[in-house]
């Protein structure tokens, strides 16, 4: 029988292929099997049909000792499920050990959001006479005017912006397009870097659309780094996160009566449950609001 680690592999290589998961997700299943696999090793699992509903609840004991959150903890059982769902399937195992093994009870946390002032402050932040500040206003522009994710914007290449049209072409989780109409402040901020700033970065061709002072596609780390020392400078209380201009795209939007469903093709939610976290952003803003101005609130 093949090894542990062999298996492993077989089924990323599934998943990949059949389900066209994002990279930032396989990752995170490759982590959570390795783990899975190696503690199984640890304690003389020969194979995994060696593997009962025993052993795998004394594993998630140890992720609970090591103070992993119960959502951490969810993606883990989900992972080894998933993992074992599919050996039973390709006949790799005779028996799942995960039947019965319930998903922990998870609290749903409201994303943070910036206010709209706080949004502006943040898009004025970037220094206009420098064309690194001017690919910035662009880029802030196109993540708060579309929502669309930072790696999205990152992997952006110049014939998805269409100006004369006023829309982008994005490829989000499983390359699945969707096309997002942009405001004219977007489009203004994209026009002036493609016809000013984006020149002066430029090296050698490229088809990409944001580029570093070495004329190289910007990375994700870059983009956030660069999100994080605008948002120090327009003097943010909220501590930034990576999603919070596309949660605040969301929320802003439904706030002022766009349909959860127009909202939900434009983020590229396959499931509309995920979308409607926003609505309950929004009540939650509107309650702050009335106890804050409210006489008698």
């Amino acid at each position: 029988m093949k090894v542990f680690i062999d298996l492993v592999k077989d089924y990323l290589h599934f998943i990949r292929v059949e389900r066209q998961l994002a990279a930032n997700t396989l990752a995170s299943y490759e982590r959570d099997l390795t783990a899975y696999v190696q503690f199984m090793q640890k304690n003389q699992k020969e194979t995994l049909n060696d593997i009962t509903r025993a052993d795998i609840q004394a594993y998630l004991l140890y992720l609970r000792q090591t103070n992993k959150s119960p959502r951490t903890m969810a993606r883990h059982i989900s992972s080894i499920r998933s993992f074992h769902q599919f050996l039973l399937r390709e006949r790799l195992t005779t028996q799942d050990p995960t039947v019965h093994i319930d998903l922990p009870k998870t609290t749903q946390r409201l994303p943070d959001v910036l206010s709209v002032e706080e949004v502006e402050a943040l898009i004025n932040a970037p220094h206009h006479n420098k064309p690194q500040g001017v690919r910035d206003t662009a880029m802030l522009e196109l993540l708060y005017g579309t929502g669309m994710r930072i790696t999205e914007c990152m992997d952006l290449n110049i014939d998805q912006i269409h100006l004369t049209m006023g829309f982008v072409r994005i490829f989000g989780k499983g390359h699945k397009e969707r096309i997002v109409p942009l405001g004219q402040s977007a489009l203004t901020a994209c026009e002036r870097y493609l016809n000013e700033a984006r020149p002066q970065l430029l090296k050698e061709p490229t088809e990409a659309l944001f580029i570093n002072q070495r004329g190289k596609r910007l990375t994700r780390q870059g983009c956030w780094k660069l999100i994080k020392q605008h948002a120090q400078q327009a003097k943010l209380q909220k501590a930034m996160t990576p999603h919070m201009l596309r949660h605040s795209f969301a929320t802003h939007l439904i706030e002022n009566g766009a349909d959860i469903r127009a909202v939900q093709e434009m983020l590229g939610h396959a499931d509309i449950a995920t979308t409607q976290i926003y609505t309950h952003v929004s009540k939650t803003r509107l309650s702050e609001v009335y106890k804050q101005f409210h006489p008698r609130a």
